[in-house]
């Protein structure tokens, strides 16, 4: 780990990482292997959602920007997905940085587990002692669109729009595109990537992933 990343109490040394596309099961995974290990799950979405808006408006503000959200319609129906996700992506540094300010503050005798899209495999690298300390899971297009029909937060976006039916395009689009990157660079960085086509369940998707952290999985 660089010198100068701040790690009080070596919880970014011990932390292992899932990354990857929206809807490959990363919380689940996570989830499990959290319960047959005793870890801690840090999930970087729910957080990322709630806990960072402020920072988020903090750093508009020192950009000279709006403080205000774009409207619904700004962000996913006047664009195009290679915009979103260009967008996206270059929002991830920043987030990242307030993901492992929450990760600092905590503390465990075991390692930690932190999941989600915004961890992606770049920005993790220089924090890991070994590139197989990271997984990233991504959906095939056949299970992306069985997630579309049966996950309700797929299905729906939960924002109203003037084209409820060209912002979920626009949105599994871009999905798609970060997703797509997402494998690119995990390559890049000899990190292992898991297609995940449905054709197994979670709890096997998860003993893949302890494979690939082996011992770092119990400290």
């Amino acid at each position: 780990m660089p010198e100068q990343t701040w790690d009080p109490f070596e919880t970014l040394r011990r932390t292992l990482w899932i990354g990857g596309g929206q809807w490959a099961g990363k919380s689940t995974v996570a989830r499990i292997l959290a319960h047959r290990h005793g870890l801690t799950a840090y999930h970087y979405d729910y957080h990322d959602a709630r806990g960072h808006h402020d920072r988020r408006i903090a750093r508009r503000v020192a950009l000279g920007q709006a403080t205000e959200d774009p409207s619904p319609d700004a962000v996913w129906v006047d664009t195009t997905p290679e915009r979103m996700a260009e967008q996206t992506l270059a929002g991830f540094p920043a987030r990242f940085e307030w993901a492992l300010d929450d990760l600092r503050g905590l503390y465990s005798a075991r390692p930690i587990i932190a999941e989600g899209w915004g961890l992606r495999p770049e920005l993790v690298l220089p924090l890991l002692d070994a590139p197989t300390r990271m997984v990233v899971m991504v959906p095939t297009e056949d299970f992306r669109q069985h997630q579309l029909s049966t996950l309700p937060r797929a299905a729906a976006m939960g924002i109203r729009t003037s084209d409820p039916v060209r912002a979920q395009a626009n949105r599994v689009a871009r999905n798609r595109l970060v997703a797509e990157d997402a494998v690119r660079r995990a390559k890049e960085c000899g990190m292992p990537v898991i297609e995940v086509d449905g054709t197994r369940d979670a709890f096997a998707i998860a003993d893949e992933v302890a494979e690939h952290f082996g011992a770092a999985l119990v400290g």
